[in-house]
This record gives C-alpha cells, structure tokens and sequence, in this order.
C-alpha cells in the first residue's frame, strides 16, 4: 500500500501533536501533578509513534515509543516530574521536530538516530522500573515467557479453511518451492490504533512474501472489527524464524504464532467433492440416476451460491450502519483558496463594470430590471466577499503558540528570570499574513529577553520585582490587527542612541540636536545600525530591526516604537485584515485615478487656501486645535497639476498610529470596493504605491500606501 498519498495529513497532525506536547510539557513542568496533563501528553504521543509507524519513520517512531515509556512511568505514578526529565523530554521534542522539517522537505526523515537523547530516555525510565526500557522489539521477552505465551494463545491460524478453488494456487507455490506458513499475530492490549498495526505487518510481509487469506477478511481488519490477533496464510521463500521476526519487530505485537500450515477444505468444498464422487459413482449405474444426481448437485450449488450472496448482503448493510460520522472540519489548501479570491475579484471588476455603464447611461428608457440585477450582483459579490475572508481568516494562537516554549529556553540560557504574558490569541488575521508574521514577532520577544530586560541583579537593586516581564498582546483596531510586544525593562537610552549615531556617520551633531526622541528611536530600524556592545546568538538592539520593518511593511503595515528610560519598551505592529480586497476612497490627481485604503482615512476636510500656514518651511492647517502637515500629492507623484482657480483645497486626513497627515487632492470621485493586484516586479515600483487595482472602465488606479506617505 502506498502511504505517500498521507503525506500532507501525517505533515499537519504531527504539527498539531508536537504542538500539543509541547504546550503541555509546559504545564507540566509548572503543575508536576496534574493528571490531566499527564494523560493529554501520553494520548498525543501515542497518537505519534502510531502514525510514524504507519508512514515507515523507524527513527521518529522510535524516539516517540521511548518518550511515551517515560510518560507512561510518570502516568503510573513510578516516577516525578523533575526539571532534568522536562529538558530531556524538550530535546527529544526538537529532535522530532528536526525529523518533520526533514519529511516536509524530502519526505524522508533522514539518518540521524538521536541515541544520546534515546539513551538518556532508556536511562530515566529504567531508573524508575529498575529494568530495562530500551525499544528493541521481541527480543527483549524471555525465551520461557515467550513459550509459554504460544502455548496459551495456540495457533489460530489451524482453523482456517481453504476452498477447492483455492487448491490450485496452493500447487503452484510448492511448484515454486514456496514456504506456506500459516501465521496468528496477537497485538498487546493496550494498543489503541489496531489497525494501523496491522497495516504494518502486512507490510512488513509483503516485502517477503505474499498474504493469500486473513480471518478475519482484509476490510474488516481495515475497520478494526477485531479484538486483538488476526490469522494469515502466508507464501513465501523465506524461512520461518526470518518471517516471525519482520512481525516481531512491529512495536505492539505482542507475539506472533508462526508454523506449516496444513490445508483443510470447508464443509461447502467437502460438500461439493462428496456430491461429485456421488455423481461419478451414479454415472457407471445408471444414466437416469446420473441426471437425477446432477439435477440435485444443481440445486445444491444454487443454495450454495445463494447463501454467500446473502451473507454478503448482510455484510454490506452492516458496514453502512457502521460507518462513522464524517467530520464538520477540512484542511483547505491555501492555493485553492488564493484561486477562489481571484474568482471573486474578477466578479467584483464585473459588477464595478456594470456599475459604470449604468452610470454613464442616459437613455430614460426602463432600467429597472437591469437596476436590480446589479442591486443582486453586489449583493452577491459582498456575501461571497465576506465569506472567503472568514475561511481566510486564521486565529493568531497559531503563531503565538511556539513562543512559551522559545522564552523558557531564553530563560535558561541568559540566566534571567522571566514570564511572557499573551492574550488576544484568538485574534484572527489573513492566512498569509499568519504565515509571514511569525519571524518578525520571534525577533522582537528575543530583543525585549536579551536586551530589553535586566539581570536578575539590576532589577533587584533597581527596585523591581526579580522576575521581568514580556508581554505579547493582539487585537484588532477597525480594519487593523494590532500586536504589541512590551518589556518592563530598562527601556531605550536616547543619548545611548544618539551618540552611537553620531560616532557611526548615520547622523551629524548639529541634526541631533533638533532631533525628537521618536526619531532617535526611529534610527533602530536603519540597516546595520546597533547599539549592542557585542553581538549574541539571541539578538543584538537595533540588529535585524531593519528586515522586521521590511517585512511588516511588505504586509502593508507599520511598526513604531514607544520606550520610557527605566521603565521599558514598547514595539507596536499594525497588520491590515486582509490582503485582497478592501474599501478604498477613489481620488484624481490631474488626470489620474488613485485609491486610497479607507481604513488608513480619518475624515475628508474642505479647506481655505487661506487657512493654510507654514511651520519649518513645511505646509500644516489647524483642524480643530490640532496641527496637520500638508502633502501635495501632486507633487510627491509628479503629476501634473491641473489649472484650479477655486480658492478651496480638498484634504483628505489619514492616519497612521498617533501621526495624522492632510493629502491634498484634485477631486473626490467616492467610496469603492477595490481588488489589490500586486504590481510584481515588471516596474521599479516606489514605496509609495502598495498595488494597483482596475476599474469598472478598465483604467488602472494605482493604490497609495499612506503608512509610507505619514
């Protein structure tokens, strides 16, 4: 049988299970005593080593079967949970983690056998026990037992019954000089995923041999409609002790009954020869007799025949009944979800069309029909809209999930005393939004444990508790998604900052002097900028800062960055929902056509030319006590300006965290749902511009990125 068809679903469960041991390793090592832990830990890597078992990973298996020996000690109460035993069961975690990266990218978990952790595990468990662990198969049980055990259970497979027809294939193998051995497996009683077991020995099987019957039938094993031992008739040219032992060596056979098996007929063959020896013997009688004979050999075969056929019916309607609920859940693709937003776009482009030659109609004949499909189309395109984000939308746990794990080993290997706080994980994002956020928030919880906080020591001697704190908070703000990583460290030292700015080139004196301490702070995320003393494995302040700002701003959003001297530090991510489609005010600058995101948008201000004053040789207006720079779209995008005597401006004021800004444009054109098409790199493409997006007329409008604008 060929396994590889369950590649992706072994892929994603073991995510799911590594991911389950270790949150609850984590509780574990808090809660030493709690049951429920326990049993969560044994059930998920038993589920583990079965499925390695079933995809061939001898080695994950392996290393699975020992971990769940230790759990099953700690579940049996034989031995406690200590700090030693969690950071070996946490080694053996990265080394099954190590095995999956290897499946996902060559679908072979490779040569690395992990004996060090293995032979750290044997050690534990045998320590508790006071005897041997270690995961070698039936050699392992004595000779005697093993007997005995034989003896007891006996040979099943002497009850099987082969048919007439079935005699010819048996004449053929000891044509071929094929051993045919009839073969009982008993599977150990705690074994949960009977089947699974059994689809190994098959396998193992099949590599040496041929099974021609099994009792029960295939399907039936299949369905787990077992107790605990099933029985074959085997062809093979192996010897006796090779095929006992390819069974043996599956883990959870318990034993296996192995000898030559003796053909016996089933009561319809026995039957069926005795009437034909009858027929035969009537023949030489009496021809009439011979016919009467057949006549009845006839009737008895179509009772035969009838007989199974019921039986098989009976079969069939009993698996129908027993066939399990299908789940409620799917793993979607997300390929196939990308393809169904480009079919939603292009619906939408379709219904901004229509909307457009509605509009630019003047013929007063009756549109009302036409009105209304259009009034459904939308209608449609909104629900359809709404309904491929919410399957796109993905809880954030999902990345937050890894990061307990990440500060308890920071703990360890920086000597400080530290607890990260989480909440909002079931905030939800975009799907790839998930997928790219995950190494911009690992850096910045690396930064806030490596630099942003104290010894243990200094906090101690400053006043604080001795134990610092990481917080890592998500929720959502209108059409944003928000996620804060604070400390309460010893915040950002400005100076610190400003000399290393200075002394490396990146700013003079003198533009230190008229600088805010923003954007002092702001000089962090320039390339290559650091005010480290020396460069750790964990993080550097300011080292990497600028590619977790790239990234963000590739997911169109924005980070900033608020600190307070002896208090702590503050990073701030803004994430749009979604990536597809938005609600974006359509705009004109000259003669072209601009979108701008309506999340970003504050309110839309009519302004006097007159209103309209400098501070710093920069253009601000005071809206309602508040001073906002101006900025001539125009101008930045190099458009041609179109002649304007009117003595008003039309400002549109937008957003980006605390900062607002005025962006002057020519005329309104009104609130549309636009699609993002990305701009590739066909075009050297500026900051400014975060996509394009074509028009019910089919013009292309080009999609302002205002985070890069404020």
């Amino acid at each position: 049988m060929d396994v590889s068809q369950y590649l992706e679903i072994f892929i994603d469960e073991t995510k799911e299970h590594l991911q389950t041991l270790s949150d609850q390793l984590m509780i574990l090592e808090q809660e030493p005593e709690n049951t429920d832990t326990i049993n969560e830990i044994f059930r998920a890597a038993h589920s583990l080593k079965g499925m390695a078992g079933t995809m061939g990973y001898k080695r994950m298996q392996r290393l699975t079967h020992d971990m769940e020996n230790v759990f099953q000690e700690i579940r049996s109460g034989n031995m406690k949970v200590k700090p030693e035993l969690v950071d070996v069961l946490f080694r053996g975690l990265d080394a099954l983690d190590a095995y999956l990266n290897n499946i996902i990218n060559t679908a072979d978990e490779g040569t690395e056998d992990n004996e060090e952790i293995i032979n750290a595990l044997n050690s534990i468990a045998e320590n508790a026990t006071g005897k041997s662990t270690a995961s070698k198969p039936a050699e392992t049980k004595p000779a005697e037992e093993k007997e005995k055990t034989e003896d007891i259970q006996g040979a099943k497979y002497d009850s099987i019954q082969i048919s007439d027809f079935e005699r010819n294939t048996f004449d053929k193998a000891k044509s071929q000089n094929q051993n045919i051995f009839g073969i009982t497996v008993y599977l150990q009683e705690s074994c949960i995923l009977k089947a699974a077991r059994a689809f190994l020995v098959f396998k193992a099987l099949e590599e040496l041999g041929e099974v021609i019957k099994a009792v029960p039938n295939v399907q039936d094993i299949e369905d787990e409609k077992f107790d605990f031992d099933f029985s074959l008739v085997y062809f093979t040219k192996e010897s006796l002790e090779t095929v006992k032992a390819a069974i043996e060596n599956v883990s959870e056979v318990k034993n296996a009954v192995v000898g030559p098996f003796e053909i016996k007929l089933d009561e319809s063959a026995k039957q069926a020869a005795q009437e034909e020896k009858e027929k035969k013997e009537e023949e030489e009688k009496a021809a009439k007799a011979a016919k009467s004979s057949e006549n009845n050999a006839a009737k008895a075969a179509t009772k035969a025949e009838a007989a199974p056929a019921k039986n098989k019916k009976t079969t069939a309607t009993a698996k129908k009944a027993a066939k399990p609920a299908v789940g409620r859940t799917v793993r979607v693709d997300i390929e196939k979800l990308d393809v169904l937003m480009n079919l939603v776009s292009e619906l939408i482009i379709a219904k901004n069309g229509l909307v457009s030659i509605s509009s630019s109609e003047s013929d007063t004949r009756n549109d009302t029909g036409f009105n209304e499909q259009i009034e459904y189309l939308e209608s449609v395109t909104t629900n359809l809209h709404e309904s491929v984000m919410k399957v796109r939308m993905v809880p954030i746990e999902s990345v937050f999930s890894r990061f307990p794990r990440m500060i308890r080993d920071l703990t360890k290997k920086l000597n400080k005393k530290m607890t990260l706080h989480m909440t909002g994980e079931e905030t939800e994002l975009d799907r790839t939004v998930i997928d790219e956020i995950g190494d911009p928030l690992q850096h910045l919880l690396r930064n806030a444990a490596d630099h942003g906080l104290e010894s243990n020591e200094e906090r101690v001697a400053l006043g604080k508790e001795e134990v610092g704190n990481i917080y890592l908070d998500a929720y959502q703000d209108g059409n944003n998604v928000n996620i804060e990583v604070r400390d309460d460290g010893g915040g950002i030292n400005i100076e610190k900052v400003k000399n290393k700015a200075i002394s490396s080139g990146t700013i003079t004196p003198e533009q230190a002097e008229n600088m805010t301490d923003k954007e002092v702070i702001d000089l962090l995320f320039r390339p290559s900028f650091s005010t480290a003393e020396k460069i750790t494995d964990v993080s550097g302040r300011g080292v990497g800062l600028d590619v977790v700002k790239t990234k963000i701003e590739e997911l169109g959003g924005n980070i900033e960055c608020k600190s307070v001297l002896g208090e702590g530090s503050s990073f701030i991510i803004r994430l749009p929902l979604t990536l597809a489609i938005i609600q974006a005010l359509m705009v004109e600058l000259g003669t072209e056509k601009y979108a701008i995101p309506l999340g970003n948008i504050q309110t839309i201000e009519d302004v006097l030319i007159s209103d309209v004053k400098y501070v710093q040789t920069k253009e601000v207006i005071n809206l309602r006590g508040t001073v906002i720079p101006l900025i001539r779209l125009d101008q930045i995008l190099d458009v041609e300006p179109v002649e304007n005597d009117s003595e008003n401006l039309t400002v549109v004021i937008v957003k980006k965290g605390d900062k607002l800004a005025g962006l002057v444009v020519d005329n309104l054109i009104g609130q549309q749902e636009i699609v993002i098409k990305s701009i590739g790199n066909y075009i050297n493409c500026s900051k400014m511009i975060g996509g394009a997006t074509i028009l019910g007329d089919g013009e292309i409008a080009l999609i302002l990125e205002v985070n890069s604008l404020v």
